[in-house]
């Protein structure tokens, strides 16, 4: 018997529970935590009576770093010393699997304009006729490792900065491949381009 009531109660309580959700009511819904609904909050760019500067966009702490981004070797990062002279070589150590990368990405990023041998002579002067530098000239020879890394860092002339494209790490791989270019040309000729060629 007691269990056909508790059985009756719980299928009666089961019933009502039912229609309390879903249920049309023209009264508004009762919100137990309505923080959750009604946020108050700033978008983006927006103004701000509460800050004295009037933006809602709060400027981060002098001396914030994001986290990843610590520059913390000038030298692998802006190819300078502590002096602030360009580096004469690379700071990272040169291997098989280096050069490589370096191959890979030059062949992405330098290799339209600079061509497949470094003579300057790819698809932006054969069609376009912009004078792009021959990486064999006695100058390019004679820049220093670093000086090359900021070159490709900032850009100069017509060519455009690859800051942001090419990470520095691989920045220094297509160095060491331009490097080991210039080496075998040298092996083969015996000497540079003249500079302009």
């Amino acid at each position: 018997m007691r269990s056909t009531r508790l059985a009756g109660a719980a299928l009666l309580l089961l019933s009502t529970t039912a229609c309390l959700r879903g249920c049309p009511s023209s009264r508004p819904p009762i919100h137990i935590n309505p923080s959750m609904f009604n946020q108050p909050k700033a978008l983006p760019q927006s103004e701000s009576g509460f800050f004295y500067d009037g933006s809602t966009m709060r400027p981060p702490v002098p001396g914030t770093v994001a986290r990843g981004e610590l520059r913390d070797d000038p030298a692998f990062y802006e190819g300078k010393g502590p002096d602030g002279a360009f580096v004469a070589h690379s700071p990272v150590a040169v291997d098989d699997a280096l050069r490589q990368r370096g191959h890979d990405r030059y062949v992405i990023y330098c290799q339209p304009c600079h061509d497949a041998r470094g003579d300057g002579k790819g698809i932006l002067f054969s069609r376009g006729k912009v004078p792009t530098a021959n990486l064999h000239d006695a100058k390019y020879l004679a820049y220093p490792d670093g000086q090359i890394f900021d070159v490709i860092t900032n850009g100069t002339g017509l060519m455009p900065g690859y800051r942001w494209p090419i990470p520095p790490q691989d920045r220094w791989a297509i160095i060491s491949y331009v490097r080991e270019m210039q080496a075998k040309r040298i092996a083969v000729t015996g000497a540079a381009a003249p500079a302009g060629q």
